[in-house]
């Protein structure tokens, strides 16, 4: 059965001090920590490409797995709404030739943004377990430094670059159980790119979170005949701070502990805040079940339960 083996990061070391933006913005520490939830926010270099992102977070992946070797992968899938250059050839074809993969490797982009880590590891399972592929890497990097207006409030104070390797295949730690998915096309206004800028609606985006997430989850978990208190920790998207705290709100009776919220130094990465939560908390930890979620333009979400073999 496929299920998560490993998981790896990049997350730029250079970046842009949040308290110095608050000054400009007339956002005080208190706003910036209890709202936002990042004091700090990782910035690609100039020039860096997102398949450079990418190859980064695979080497570390390399580099803490000695027995994964170039030549196993099969499969490789890349999480992005902006790649290389304008987009085309897909990201995942530049970053095989330079990772130096096999050329028999089965290699597509996935353009989704917060929710596409769950989307991915279902894609990746699925299409590993139809084709009989062994070893997959699904790689998030979606650098929203490529297309903010850094005069915008809205959305240069929230945005971090990363990038995440996840190493999917047979004999893994964690397996992937129920999952749910959906899509409401009329949000798409309030998440969008024009003219090469990135505009958000934060209000509205707040608002579809809180009414969607909750609900979904809770729909997820009867679903897999689940007590919110059987879920030792609940992975979801890190939009912000707000937002996490406003969807554990939402669980009464659970700890808001178990909401795990660790963004202080990364902001919302997209589709790698899940995945740089779980390589962090869930892969060395000792929780046995967790739920994720993923949510934001399309308007997209999906939520899942993983579970330790």
């Amino acid at each position: 059965m496929i299920g998560i083996k490993s998981i790896a990061s990049y997350v730029p070391v250079d970046g842009v001090d949040n308290y110095a933006q608050g000054v400009k913005f007339s956002k005080n520490e208190d706003f910036i920590i209890s709202k936002i939830g990042s004091a700090f926010l990782p910035r690609k270099a100039a020039t860096q490409e997102t398949s450079d992102l990418c190859v980064e977070a695979i080497n570390a992946l390399f580099i803490n797995n000695p027995d994964l070797k170039r030549e196993a992968i099969d499969a490789l899938i890349v999480v992005t709404q902006n790649g290389d250059e304008e987009g085309l050839p897909h990201t995942t074809a530049i970053v095989q030739a330079k990772l130096g993969l096999p050329t028999n490797v089965a290699a597509f982009d996935i353009s989704l943004g917060c929710s596409g880590y769950v989307y991915g590891i279902y894609a990746m399972k699925g299409f590993m377990e139809a084709t009989g592929l062994k070893n997959g890497l699904l790689i998030t990097a979606d650098p929203y430094s490529k297309i903010i207006n850094p005069e915008d409030r809205n959305t240069t104070m929230l945005f971090g670059d990363a990038a995440t390797a996840t190493w999917m295949g047979e004999s893994a730690t964690w397996l992937l159980g129920k999952s749910r998915f959906g899509t409401d096309g009329s949000g798409a206004p309030y998440l969008k790119v024009s003219d090469g800028v990135f505009f958000m609606n934060g209000r509205q985006v707040f608002n579809f979170a809180l009414l969607k997430v909750p609900a979904h989850l809770h729909e997820l978990l009867n679903d897999s005949d689940l007590k919110a208190d059987k879920i030792d920790a609940f992975c979801i998207h890190q939009g912000s701070a707000a937002i996490v705290d406003a969807v554990a709100r939402r669980f009464e009776g659970v700890p808001v502990e178990k909401f795990i919220k660790d963004m202080a130094g990364t902001g919302n990465t997209v589709s790698s805040s899940i995945p740089l939560l779980l390589e962090k908390h869930m892969i060395d930890g000792d929780w046995k079940r967790i739920a994720i979620s993923g949510f934001g333009v399309g308007l997209s979400w999906g939520s899942a339960i993983l579970y330790r073999q």
